[in-house]
């Protein structure tokens, strides 16, 4: 019996993604693919086990805009956004999800159908970032069915799925699914009949074990992609951040600077009412730690303070004097702010800097006083220009964003 047209034109789409993109032709290769029923799924959706779709949609779309959805399925289970939605409401994070990962597709090459959900203000975030600049807006609705989950949210709107959708009528709509649902609901034909039921939502234990399993697939095939030189650009760095570990950044960032503090033996003479043994003994001492502000990177006012506010907590623990600077181009003026160990670490009143951004004038300060702090902690987006040398103390750099750094320890911040 020979294979349905729909079922040819998506498994010409998933090997046209092997050979062409084999990142996401791997990932695709992980999802067995199932019919569904029209009346729960309009066009596709996933569940972390199976792509489910509609033969209509399918049918109506091109062999490009077809990758397009196979793909965007598989990046939903890559990206995990079946374990990491939390507290949020289900409604907005499915569309900050969708906001997160069709850039990433088009970047890579790609055709997105029409009625995908596409901003250029999301362009490079995580669906962390875009959730909390959405609106709640009921009528925004993502073109996939997120199946995986269930709603959180009691009444106000949001949260809703597919099905409890009206059908689309109004702008940018999709291509056309068909007129099943509007059939009698005494005698259904046969095509809507056919296909899978809606599967339920993950359990927790699901959860956790595809999640883990999902990352091991997501960086085999990475590294698959790498070895024939076909995995760049937006997608490598969105690989690269998630495949790092995920530690709180306070857990990270007081680990750091303990080590840093930590006390250390003396082997100095002892007085002679102690004896002629030379033994060792603890001797602690104050550290200097040099902070260092980016002043125009996309850092809010709410995150500075947060990390100043960590800063301040870990200082008196720590026995540290701190040097604060605040820099864009150029050091703003005021600065430099000394706090010593008693005194509360905390933000002047105002910053004021030449516009641009430098990581060079903060390490040329710290040259000239002829300082050599235990640690120079350096709070940025790293959207800059980095100085040629590395500086012979440790440098942190707590990064809000995907960019690198050229030298030091780096900590992801969001």
């Amino acid at each position: 019996m020979s294979a349905k047209p729909v079922e040819t034109k998506l498994a010409a789409a998933r090997t046209k993604l092997i050979l062409d993109k084999p990142f996401l032709g791997a990932l695709v290769l992980r999802l067995p693919m199932e019919a569904a029923d029209p009346q729960w799924c309009r066009t596709t959706a996933i569940d972390a086990r199976k792509f489910y779709y509609n033969e209509e949609f399918i049918d109506a779309l091109t062999l490009d805009e077809t990758q397009f959805m196979l793909a965007h399925e598989a990046l939903h289970c890559a990206l995990s956004h079946f374990a990491r939605r939390q507290h949020r409401l289900k409604h907005l994070w499915d569309l900050a999800c969708d906001y997160a990962i069709n850039p990433l597709l088009v970047d890579d090459g790609l055709t997105p159908p029409p009625g995908s959900l596409m901003m250029d203000l999301f362009h490079g975030m995580t669906a962390e970032e875009i959730y909390p600049m959405l609106e709640d807006n009921p009528d925004k609705e993502t073109l996939d069915t997120h199946a995986y989950d269930q709603d959180n949210d009691k009444g106000s709107g949001s949260g809703k799925t597919e099905k409890d959708l009206p059908p689309r009528d109004q702008e940018t709509p999709p291509p056309s699914r068909g007129e099943q649902s509007d059939g009698n609901p005494g005698q259904p034909d046969e095509q809507q009949q056919a296909g899978a039921s809606a599967p339920p939502p993950l359990s927790p234990d699901e959860r956790e074990t595809l999640n883990i399993q999902w990352q091991q697939r997501m960086a085999g095939a990475a590294q698959q992609a790498m070895q024939v030189g076909k995995l760049g650009g937006s997608l490598a760095r969105m690989i690269d951040h998630l495949l790092q570990p995920q530690l709180p950044w306070r857990m990270l960032l007081a680990r750091y600077l303990s080590n840093s503090a930590r006390d250390d033996y003396s082997y100095m003479r002892p007085s002679r009412r102690e004896g002629d043994y030379i033994l060792p003994s603890l001797r602690s001492h104050q550290i200097d730690l040099v902070v260092a502000l980016d002043t125009s990177g996309s850092v809010k006012d709410r995150e500075f303070a947060e990390f100043v506010a960590e800063i301040n907590a870990l200082k008196g623990q720590l026995r540290a004097r701190v040097t604060l600077l605040a820099c864009d181009a150029a050091l703003a003026e005021g600065a430099p702010w000394v706090f010593e160990p008693w005194e509360e670490f905390r933000l002047p009143d105002a910053f004021k800097g030449g516009g641009g951004t430098s990581f060079t004038p903060v390490f040329d300060w710290v040259e000239q006083q002829a300082m050599h702090p235990q640690s120079l902690i350096y709070f940025t987006d790293a959207e800059g220009e980095f100085p040629e040398q590395e500086p012979a103390y440790p440098v942190l750099w707590l990064i809000k964003g995907k960019n690198p750094v050229p030298w030091g320890q780096r900590i992801q911040l969001n």
